[in-house]
């Protein structure tokens, strides 16, 4: 087993009072989950050129990272996981081009959406008005 820590990035993207949430496709790992739109940070980079780069890749569209707003480190079996949660704009339209689906959703509506457990921690924050999303 490897024990060291994958550093991750995700991006909190709030437009008119929703959230964009992508859905992963039906895969080995954490399969048709509910997550916010991002990953793995390569050697060399920083959390936020790592942001803007899988946003571009993800979504077809650049963004402006803004600041971060929480960290949460997360084993699963066989890998742990920190996660730095950034604010971010979209600066175009955005597709799902890594994901099955994309959605906005209400606050009151995060309850409908499976998500792994650091993101349904993050959901959580935000609909608790506890993570300060603007």
């Amino acid at each position: 087993m490897n024990d060291a820590v994958i550093a991750v990035v995700a991006a909190i993207i709030e437009y008119q009072g929703r959230y964009l949430l992508c859905q992963r496709h039906d895969g080995p790992h954490l399969p048709l989950k509910w997550e916010f739109p991002g990953g793995k940070v390569e050697q060399g980079e920083t959390p936020e050129a790592a942001l803007r780069r899988e946003i571009i890749e993800e979504l077809g569209t650049k963004c402006r990272v803004g600041r971060q707003v929480a960290e949460v480190t997360h084993s699963y079996p066989g890998k742990t996981v920190s996660i730095r949660f950034f604010l971010a704009a979209l600066a175009g339209n955005p597709r799902a081009i890594v994901h099955r689906a994309l959605e906005w959703i209400h606050p009151s509506d995060f309850h409908r959406y499976e998500a792994p457990p650091p993101n349904a921690m993050i959901l959580k924050r935000i609909r608790a008005g506890e993570l300060e999303t603007h």
